[in-house]
């Protein structure tokens, strides 16, 4: 609208003009207590082991992870979220529910590292542990046992909260998961564990570097139990169901490629969201800025921040530690 020709009255370049008055009037906020560093630790290892397809993110070995755990606190991260690698497999994931198992072990490490300056959080899946690489066990015929599944569900959960964890997080997507995980530690006495669950998990094509960190044996994909891409609505019906049973916090998944299902599922719980910005986006953003493509620090910020304004309370990253010391800077 103009009050005369080539005069424009309502000018929105003037609250541009510096970086003093664009932050003033942000209307996203990017901090680190908003951040969540994922962090993979195997057992056996020596030294830290490189992940071929997520430049700048290894396989630790446990004092390697306490040490990133606590340079997570320092940099005031909303949280560590731990994934464990073991030397040895079996059918019914058994090394998710062993005290002494790595990612057990783990936790109890970090805690003692951080103490509650750090939230830690745990996966709570059994694809890491089985020899067939799925996220529960599998029926003589082959398919993903629902309700047997979530018997060892409860039993990781006990397991991870006896370590100490202060969030576990269910992510195999079966049915009821949050509710016979929460009936389990309320149980045990341990009603203080609150439970991030994976809510709104998507079959994705962007895992594939993921499944290289874990050292997964899946063979075939898990589209009967991760939900169909193509779903808005389920993915909202997901995640109320799982805040009617107990959860704490849900999580969509993945974050880029599903900005309009977070955004959904924010309007819709009145619990805080997650999202976890995955292996595959990061790759994407890593290998594009090792060509000279993209400008990679801006990017890192601008991948960030889109999954903040789509509704995110709480983001997953691995740039999580990177981000913090570059939002500081």
């Amino acid at each position: 609208m103009t009050t005369e020709p080539g005069f424009p009255t309502t000018r929105l370049r003037r609250l541009r003009r510096t970086r003093a008055l664009r932050d003033l009037v942000a209307e996203t906020t990017l901090e680190p207590r908003q951040l969540v560093l994922p962090a993979f630790v195997r057992e056996g290892l020596a030294e830290p082991a490189a992940i071929v397809s997520m430049p700048g993110v290894v396989q630790h070995t446990r004092d390697t992870l306490r040490k990133a755990a606590a340079e997570a606190a320092d940099l005031g991260l909303g949280g560590i979220m731990l994934f464990g690698i073991p030397e040895e497999k079996d059918a019914r994931g058994s090394g998710g529910i062993d005290p002494d198992g790595i990612l057990n072990v783990a936790i109890a490490d970090v805690v003692a590292e951080v103490g509650d300056a750090l939230p830690v959080m745990a996966d709570l899946c059994l694809d890491e542990f089985t020899d067939h690489g799925h996220c529960g066990v599998l029926t003589p015929s082959g398919e993903v046992d629902n309700d047997a599944t979530l018997e060892l569900y409860a039993e990781m959960a006990l397991a991870q909260a006896a370590a100490g964890v202060h969030v576990v997080a269910p992510s195999g997507m079966m049915d009821g998961q949050v509710g016979v995980v929460r009936a389990a530690l309320d149980g045990a006495s341990r009603q203080d564990v609150a439970i991030l669950a994976y809510s709104t998990k998507y079959a994705s094509a962007f895992y594939g570097p993921f499944r290289e960190a874990v050292a997964s044996s899946l063979q075939g994909d898990r589209r009967t139990y991760q939900q169909d891409g193509r779903n808005v609505v389920e993915g909202v019906r997901e995640a109320l169901l799982d805040v009617a049973e107990g959860a704490d916090l849900v999580m969509v998944k993945p974050a880029l490629a599903y900005l309009d299902v977070l955004r959904a599922v924010r309007e819709a719980v009145d619990v805080p969201v997650a999202a976890y910005n995955i292996s595959g986006e990061y790759a994407m953003v890593e290998a594009a800025a090792a060509n000279g493509w993209i400008d990679r620090e801006p990017a890192i910020l601008e991948t960030l921040t889109s999954i903040r304004r789509a509704g995110a309370d709480v983001v997953l990253t691995y740039w999580a530690s990177e981000a913090a010391r570059l939002l500081r800077r």
